[in-house]
């Protein structure tokens, strides 16, 4: 019962940091910027693994107070499923490219919308709390909430995840693709924007890859 409570603490910690990670967002000039474009918040990978992510915590918080929704276990492994292999391939791009090439990551802001007396675009950077939250709380909380009370994933399911991983990167190439072609060119993240059609693809091939890379190795330091 104890083990119990300790989930539901972790899961609805985490969904309340993720939460306001998002409201803070709406209110920081980037909003304006992103809610103008086509497809808005959700043309972000980062909002897409947080909403799974928070999908997640709340199925399993649900279960944690009550056992006995066995089908709630079930749509809470296979939302993890996605969710811990995305927020980890999230959290790890992003804060690499933060750190060696932020112009890859951060998008610029002319001087109306970030206050600067500047006429050059500047990078706006999120506050730190605000990166955070939406840029390292999911990952960790999903990696902490897999290791303290989850069970390792069976052969069965492993053998899933691949369908799944394709399946998630299809759909997210597609859409991005389509948002961009509405956006007049332009994609959420510079290096997107920044590369032409086939390096896109590489690069969405070679997150899936990873992504799967990231759920076995996981799935294999689980010890039950």
């Amino acid at each position: 019962m104890e083990t119990i409570h300790y989930a539901a603490l972790l899961r609805g910690v985490a969904v309340n940091i993720m939460f306001q990670g998002f409201r803070a967002i709406q209110k920081l000039p980037i909003n304006g910027v992103m809610v103008s474009q086509y497809g808005g918040h959700f043309q972000y990978l980062t909002i897409q693994g947080l909403i799974l992510a928070s999908i997640s915590m709340v199925l399993g918080m649900v279960f944690s107070i009550f056992s006995d929704l066995t089908v709630l276990y079930a749509a809470k492994r296979y939302v993890s499923m996605v969710a811990l292999p995305v927020s980890v391939v999230i959290s790890l791009i992003y804060w690499s490219l933060l750190l060696l090439f932020p112009s890859l990551i951060i998008p610029a802001m002319g001087a109306d919308a970030t206050g600067s007396s500047s006429a050059a675009p500047l990078l706006f950077y999120l506050p730190l709390h605000v990166d955070l939250s939406l840029h390292a709380v999911p990952a960790i909380s999903l990696i902490l909430d897999f290791f303290l009370f989850e069970k390792k994933y069976s052969q069965r399911e492993v053998g899933v995840a691949p369908f799944v991983a394709v399946a998630f990167a299809s759909w997210y190439a597609i859409w991005v693709e389509y948002c961009s072609k509405m956006n007049g060119g332009i994609f959420p993240y510079p290096f997107l924007t920044e590369n032409t059609q086939a390096g896109r693809i590489a690069i969405y091939i070679g997150a899936t890859v990873f992504s799967l890379f990231s759920f076995n190795l996981i799935n294999r330091l689980h010890r039950e």
